[in-house]
């Protein structure tokens, strides 16, 4: 800081001093030694400090400083007004860091006390204080306070600190608004990409409905036993190592695996003029003739068996009568599968031929009966019948997951071929033995030997929005309808789609929205 009006030998023995905060003389200080002192103001706001008597002022005397012990009294003079620390006075004792006012418009000082031999310097910790101090007893406008303290502040800061402080500074600014913009740009990356990804979800669930339409021949048995001759399939090693991983994540795996359904179910077309089911057309001997390319002709005439459309999916059960929660894909999969829609504009109508569902630790499959589907989520109410009562369900969560959070999610991806994969090469040849077999006979099995038993895989939340959890748990076609479960194993979404192109993301369905589905349903959950 500046000094004025004191010589060198003053300003080593001044018991205080005077620092000018706003004016032209602002950022200069007053050292005070002397018995009395008058201090005048000038037309230009600047302050004098001057012995009393010692000299005739040209400037109005406006106060007089009295010597006081180790400091000084204040009294104001010829009516001119005095204000400390923004109350008016006529004389004050004046105390460490007070600020004086001197006439209605200012200038603003401060008043220091300092041992023997100190000299003034400001940090910008000072700095910041005098700015505080203005903006806090000036009795300007508040606007044309804050307006002043803000420049003053970038004076003191260009003028009156080093170089080095101010170079350090700047890059320590520099470096934070990098920081900030490099976030700024992944968070709008991000979010673009899951708006892109939104909008492409409906043409992906279509894919993901597509499961195994047809009767599995011996050849895809083979298959599997290839497979397993040379590893586990990847589905059973993730259960396998999830286990290993963590205690609580097995307890959670294991109290929810009673209340997983594994869904399979089959639907044909009516046409709705002549009430006929759609069919393979069939020669004189019963055999399924094909076209050129390789599909089976369909027909409306014959005999033939129904043309199904056969798929899977998940479910959990969420009250001990047996009511479940699904994806509206998995009930209605017609809604979602682009070459029904043609039947469809032609005038056929989806009929459900077959509804079944399968629990671990029951060995009969049980007729499921689609209650309520949502108009506004991706969600369906089912019903379990020919079930005894007391099942086991999962509770749903009070609590919002967050970005960050664990999660855990369980159902039965790729459907059957994930189960038998994990069957063994003994069961696999039983079946591929029996060349009758069809898809519905072989979930029976795999039923009646306890083979029937969801896998899990764990993620973390990436994303939530009121319509849509966003998380990277492992899963893929046919685990559409199973619950995402967070650390407590409560439902916190349904899961709805698998987004591979967005970094294997998943999309699941708040439970909020289930609780309202439930609700129009007439179901009431525990």
């Amino acid at each position: 800081m500046g000094e004025n009006n004191n010589s060198a030998d003053d300003k080593l023995n001044a018991p205080a001093s005077l620092e000018i905060l706003t004016g032209p003389a602002r950022g200069t200080a007053s050292w005070l030694s002397g018995t009395a002192l008058d201090i005048s103001l000038n037309e230009e706001d600047m302050i004098r400090v001057a012995e009393a008597g010692s000299e005739p002022l040209q400037d109005g005397v406006v106060a007089r400083l009295h010597r006081s012990g180790d400091g000084y009294e204040i009294e104001a003079r010829e009516q001119n007004p005095l204000w400390i620390n923004g109350t008016r006075v006529d004389s004050k004792q004046l105390e460490q860091r007070d600020l004086i006012e001197f006439g209605d418009k200012g200038p603003l000082s401060r008043y220091r006390l300092h041992h023997q031999g100190d000299r003034v310097r400001r940090s910008l910790g000072d700095m910041l204080d005098d700015v505080i101090d203005y903006t806090r007893v000036s009795r300007q406008p508040r606007f044309a306070r804050l307006q002043k303290a803000f420049r003053d502040l970038c004076v003191d800061f260009a003028l009156k600190t080093t170089i080095l402080f101010r170079a350090s500074v700047i890059l320590a600014l520099v470096a934070l608004s990098v920081i900030v913009y490099q976030q700024y740009r992944a968070g709008l990356l991000l979010q673009q990409q899951a708006e892109t990804s939104a909008h492409k979800l409906e043409d992906f669930t279509r894919a993901l409905t597509r499961t195994n339409r047809e009767a599995l021949r011996s050849s895809d048995l083979n298959q599997l036993r290839q497979e397993l001759s040379h590893s586990l399939s990847a589905a059973a090693e993730r259960l396998e190592l999830l286990e290993q991983r963590s205690a609580a994540s097995t307890r959670i795996i294991a109290e929810a695996t009673r209340s997983i359904v594994f869904l399979q179910g089959a639907y044909g077309f009516r046409d709705n003029e002549t009430n006929r089911m759609l069919r393979y057309q069939v020669d004189a001997e019963g055999n399924t003739l094909f076209t050129l390319r390789g599909q089976p002709l369909l027909t409306l005439e014959g005999q033939g068996d129904i043309a199904e459309r056969r798929f899977t999916g998940t479910g959990f059960v969420v009250n001990k009568s047996g009511a479940l929660l699904s994806n509206r894909h998995v009930a209605l999969p017609w809604e979602e599968d682009t070459t029904d829609e043609a039947l469809i504009a032609a005038g056929m109508e989806p009929v459900l031929i077959k509804f079944v569902g399968y629990l671990p630790g029951i060995e009969a499959a049980f007729p499921v009966e689609l209650l309520k589907a949502s108009d506004e989520a991706d969600l369906a109410v089912l019903q379990c019948s020919d079930v005894v009562d007391s099942l086991p369900y999962l509770d749903f969560s009070t609590r919002l997951p967050a970005p960050g959070d664990e999660v855990i999610v369980m159902g039965y991806p790729t459907g059957m071929r994930s189960m038998l994969a994990q069957t063994g090469d003994d069961f696999l040849a039983e079946l591929q033995a029996d060349e009758s077999l069809d898809s519905w006979e072989v979930a029976e099995r795999l039923s009646r030997a306890q083979f029937i038993r969801p896998l899990a895989s764990r993620g973390i939340v990436g994303q939530r929005s009121e319509s849509t959890l966003v998380y990277d748990a492992d899963t893929t076609h046919g685990g559409s309808g199973g619950p995402v479960l967070d650390i407590d194993g409560n439902a916190i979404a349904i899961n709805t789609a698998i987004i591979p192109e967005y970094g294997g993301s998943n999309f699941g369905v708040p439970v909020e929205y289930a609780r309202r589905l439930l609700a129009d349903a007439g179901i009431t959950i525990d």
